[in-house]
């Protein structure tokens, strides 16, 4: 689950992306930083449901076929409870390390809060707060969840609605269910570009303040 952020962007499309941040924050002085992390939280109880659930049937089937063989019964909870015990923690790794299977008993209220919460996490711990007009921009993809979360700093909220970046985080996420996010997320930085650079237009000591791509 660790390398899920690694293997979203190859190192030629990292620096794609790259070049659309500097090609933009030429025309601004907001700082624009996407940021990819593998996932947003651990999912333990997402884990346990899986396990769970896949658990049941198996032990079941399995008590069925060898009860009558060991002169237990097909139905002796005994033996039922016995597999149950084996396999559930194998399963329970299977399920975390295998992100199909992991986002089948993924719940949508949770992921929506874990993602939003690491994202305004990730926006202070990158110091992003600190630009000197206020106006860094984070766009933070969560791989495991597919969740795209656009966070702008007081400056920024203070010029452009939250609204202005509906339409954007949309056509993100629908890129990168589409297995395209390379292309997806310089779009997306085109377009946040060019919405700053009305608000923020680059000025002659302006410099480079946060990172233009960040894989954690």
């Amino acid at each position: 689950m660790k390398n899920l952020a690694k293997k979203f962007l190859t190192e030629e499309e990292q620096q794609k992306i790259t070049e659309t941040v500097q090609r933009m924050e030429k025309l601004t002085s907001g700082e624009i930083v996407p940021m990819v992390v593998s996932t947003s939280h651990d999912y333990p109880v997402a884990k346990a449901i899986g396990a769970g659930l896949l658990t049941l049937p198996l032990a079941l089937l399995l008590t069925s076929i060898t009860g009558s063989y060991l002169w237990l019964g097909p139905q002796n909870m005994w033996l039922f409870l016995a597999y149950a015990s084996i396999f559930y923690f194998p399963l329970y790794k299977l399920v975390g390390s295998n992100p199909p299977i992991m986002r089948l008993f993924l719940l949508a209220r949770q992921v929506e809060e874990e993602v939003e919460e690491a994202a305004v996490s990730a926006f202070y711990n990158e110091g992003l707060y600190r630009t000197r007009q206020e106006n860094g921009i984070l766009v933070f993809i969560s791989v495991l969840e597919k969740k795209v979360w656009v966070l702008g700093d007081r400056g920024i909220n203070e010029r452009v609605g939250p609204n202005e970046w509906q339409d954007i985080i949309k056509e993100l996420s629908e890129g990168i269910r589409d297995d395209q996010q390379c292309e997806a997320i310089c779009r997306s930085i085109t377009r946040i570009g060019n919405v700053l650079r009305h608000h923020f237009p680059i000025q002659e000591d302006d410099h480079d303040e946060l990172h233009n791509i960040i894989i954690r």
